[in-house]
């Protein structure tokens, strides 16, 4: 019943914000011209305002807005609703869903593509609103074939193979004798684990639908070089920099997003492989055994424990429910995380809280951040009843 009551009020929720709103990173869409004084200044306010428990995004004239990869989380989690019940309703939402990612992708590259609703900025780059990249374009082709599940329509199809017209042309790849790394935006040559990683899925799903042996190849080449990266205690760093060679070290839900890729992939391609497999368990492991505690609790970032971060607990319980065939254990502990979540996190309004510290809690309300990744991760566990 915690479920199922805590889905309908967010659901409620949902739909009396149109599935729009704010997003942790979205400072840059103020009036105030930031980028006036350089991404340093950039990067400086949106970390400071990702950190602001006041929610003056208001008086910044920062509004409300659809996030892309929000509404790809939506149509894959509406997909699966769906699927399981047969309800009309659903099929409707999954149908805006579509047509909207459909009409307001970006434009200019060499298939679809999309990118999130707010500038961006670091010290060393800015870019501005809707810049495509892999991560934003692979979770909204997650939605697009989950969707196509539901009605399997030729446009879903070509859209997914126009998207991977954008990885093959338009993404930097580089390569060495562990294999090929895709880079995270069109704009710059980089290593980030999980937007290749993505990257490599949207060609396997381009692969199923038209089956061109480049597109399977490169996207196992770029699972084994992920792979040859993991740690021996089963954990992966974030990213490389290209030109030291140094890892970021920042394990969080990025684990997730990593096993839940290795793991897709390994399936849509029926692949069997001792070293995949060893990879997935080990990588398990650790997300389980170091990056939660017992009561479905998430670190932050391991080893440092606060605050408990939404989306932590969000993917914690999308991967443990997706590989729960390699440990039973894994279905009952995502429920731990989901009612823990529900309990500690989940306001009387329907909407989830950004994060949680051992005094205090931040309550701003976040569409993609918070409430698309929540609402995913409660559909998954639902679906498993």
């Amino acid at each position: 019943m915690l479920i199922e009551e805590s889905v309908y009020k967010l659901e409620k929720y949902l739909a009396s914000e149109n599935f729009k709103g704010y997003d942790p990173y979205d400072t840059l869409n103020s009036w105030f011209p930031f980028h006036w004084f350089g991404n340093y200044i950039s990067a400086i306010a949106t970390q400071f305002q990702k950190r602001n428990q006041i929610n003056i995004r208001p008086l910044l004239g920062i509004k409300k807005e659809i996030n892309p990869k929000a509404f790809g989380l939506f149509l894959h989690a509406y997909s699966k609703l769906y699927i399981k019940t047969g309800n009309k309703d659903y099929l409707k939402k999954t149908d805006y869903f579509f047509n909207w990612l459909k009409d307001n992708y970006s434009h200019g590259y060499s298939g679809y593509c999309w990118g999130y609703n707010f500038p961006w900025a670091n010290p060393q780059q800015y870019k501005p609103s809707y810049t495509p990249s892999s991560v934003v374009t692979g979770f909204i082709c997650k939605g697009l074939s989950k969707y196509l599940e539901v009605t399997n329509r030729n446009d879903i199809k070509d859209i997914i193979l126009s998207a991977s017209k954008f990885i093959l042309h338009d993404i930097p790849i580089t390569e060495d004798e562990n294999g090929i790394c895709f880079s995270y935006t069109p704009l710059k040559r980089d290593l980030c684990f999980n937007s290749s990683l993505l990257a490599a899925e949207i060609l396997v799903r381009a692969y199923l639908i038209n089956a061109k042996k480049g597109l399977r190849d490169k996207a196992i080449r770029a699972v084994d070089w992920v792979i040859s990266h993991q740690k021996n205690d089963g954990h992966w760093n974030y990213s490389i920099d290209i030109k030291t060679g140094t890892e970021r070290e920042q394990l969080d839900f990025h684990q997730g997003y990593l096993l839940d890729s290795i793991f897709e992939i390994k399936k849509m391609l029926k692949i069997e492989n001792e070293n995949w497999e060893r990879s997935i368990k080990k990588g398990l492991i650790f997300y389980r055994n170091s990056q939660f505690t017992n009561n479905g609790i998430s670190y932050w970032r391991f080893p440092k424990k606060w605050p408990v971060e939404i989306h932590n607990q969000s993917q914690g319980i999308i991967t443990f429910l997706k590989l729960s065939d390699y440990d039973e254990d894994y279905k009952r502990f995502a429920e731990i995380i989901a009612n823990w979540t529900i309990k500690n996190m989940q306001d009387n309004v329907g909407y989830f809280y950004y994060q949680k510290y051992p005094l205090y809690k931040n309550k701003i309300s976040y569409i993609r951040w918070s409430n698309a990744w929540m609402f995913l991760a409660l559909t998954y566990l639902t679906q498993k009843k």
